[in-house]
């Protein structure tokens, strides 16, 4: 059997795309996986059945060099390619390994002439080609986001309580309300809708909405439900990851910026309405569903000069006028969103 060592460190989103390719290497290689990423990471790997063996860093690679070098892998595969992920190839000479292509010129090239060279090729695909060396092929099935029972999130009660009980969800129950979980956070000030367009495109909706984020969100889920009224219930920071996912699994339609939870609702193949602000999807970021389905509307302003502004996002717009965000039309919300 092959032991190989898959590498990512960050973040939850780029993690989550990983998934094939460990499942991949399991079902058809046989391999022994191990997993290697940041300790703050730990959780969303360490439920996949398809991962051997997590090890995490907290901040330097240092801390786990000693381990890595006594399991003697077979293949590295770097699927983060950066100045951490160079040191652990380097201090485990004599395995073979291979790295990602970040497409770091392309990226600027798209980003700062507004070239575009990217690939029409998911970043998935991408992440899979650099295990060609096993004979690695894409099995079609798209991503997957493994759930602990102990965070599966009963959404009827808490729709009920206004977001204020988080209880766990009865063994094989099925939410008896159907709603919208509308993913309201995103890393970059950037990447996320201003309130106010929060707040209408919450009004439009006919049922309920569930808002979720972290406890950075929190206060904007506050000033959204009390502006939008009873049907919008606010959940930023109240939740754990898995639990947040446990809600978004639930959920009939997800909205959801170019954010973590997007992925994750790509993993259990939900319609998604992806909003993008100054990242694009042609980045090779986009909503990965299984081979021959697509469930995703994006919601974007495109021939804007400024946009594409970064790879990763801004505190604020460049440019001062944050068109990307504040020109994305919202007309059709409510007669797409009947029950």
């Amino acid at each position: 059997m092959k032991k190989v060592l898959v590498i990512r460190f960050s973040s939850i989103g780029d993690i989550v795309l990983t998934s094939p390719v460990v499942r991949c290497l399991k079902q058809q290689a046989g391999a022994e996986v191990h997993f290697l990423t940041k300790a703050g990471f730990r959780s969303v790997v360490e439920p996949n059945p398809y991962i051997d063996r997590v090890f995490t860093i907290e901040k330097k690679v240092s801390e786990v060099l000693p381990a890595l070098k006594a399991e003697r892998y077979d293949f590295l595969f770097d699927l983060h390619q950066n100045l951490r992920s160079l040191q652990v190839k380097m201090a485990l000479p004599g395995i073979r390994h291979y790295s990602f292509d970040k497409l770091n010129l392309e990226k600027w090239l798209l980003v700062q002439m507004k070239i575009n060279q990217m690939p029409n090729l998911h970043i998935v695909d991408r992440y899979l080609q650099t295990t060609e060396i096993l004979h690695i092929k894409n099995d079609g099935e798209g991503l997957d986001y493994f759930i602990p029972p102990a965070d599966e999130v009963d959404t009827d009660a808490l729709l009920r309580s206004g977001g204020t009980s988080v209880q766990l969800l009865p063994k094989n129950k099925k939410p008896d309300t159907a709603y919208v979980a509308f993913v309201i956070g995103a890393a970059h000030p950037t990447k996320r809708l201003p309130v106010d367009q929060i707040i209408d495109w919450c009004a439009r909706i006919n049922g309920p909405v569930i808002l979720l984020g972290g406890p950075d969100d929190a206060e904007r889920g506050r000033a959204i439900a009390e502006a939008t009224g009873s049907h919008v219930v606010n959940a930023c920071g109240k939740l754990r990851l898995h639990q947040s996912a446990s809600v978004v699994r639930q959920a009939r339609l997800v909205i959801s910026h170019d954010t973590g939870l997007m992925h994750i609702a790509a993993a259990f193949r939900k319609p998604i309405w992806s909003v993008w602000g100054n990242t694009v999807p042609e980045f090779g970021m986009y909503p990965y569903y299984p081979e021959g389905m697509d469930r995703n509307r994006t919601f974007e302003v495109k021939g804007l000069k400024c946009r594409p502004c970064s790879k990763i996002g801004h505190a604020s717009c460049p440019k001062g006028h944050f068109r990307c965000m504040q020109e994305i039309e919202l007309e059709d919300v409510t007669l797409q969103l009947q029950p």
